[in-house]
């Protein structure tokens, strides 16, 4: 139990913080679970409209420092191959 009111204060902005953070991760790996569900069915026209939507909430996620930045740029870097590759893939055939 925090005895000063600056701890007291901290325990608050803490609590708020980790609430704000697990619903801004949250959000994300829904967003990236619809993408991989697209790639998944091999449907190139719902993959290639969510992506800018997942990679625009990795960058205001990462911006906020919910993240790391370096993690949000894998996250994208990846989920790019995944989307090309489909489409590679669809245009071949």
């Amino acid at each position: 139990m925090a005895h000063s009111l600056s701890a007291n204060k901290r325990i608050r902005q803490s609590a708020k913080r980790r609430l704000r953070n697990r619903d801004r991760k949250r959000m994300v790996r829904v967003k990236v679970k619809e993408l991989d569900a697209a790639i998944s069915k091999k449907d190139l026209q719902a993959a290639q409209k969510s992506l800018p939507d997942v990679v625009r909430t990795l960058d205001r996620i990462s911006g906020k420092g919910t993240i790391h930045k370096k993690t949000a740029a894998r996250k994208k870097s990846r989920l790019m191959k995944k989307v090309n590759a489909l489409a590679k893939a669809s245009a071949a055939s």
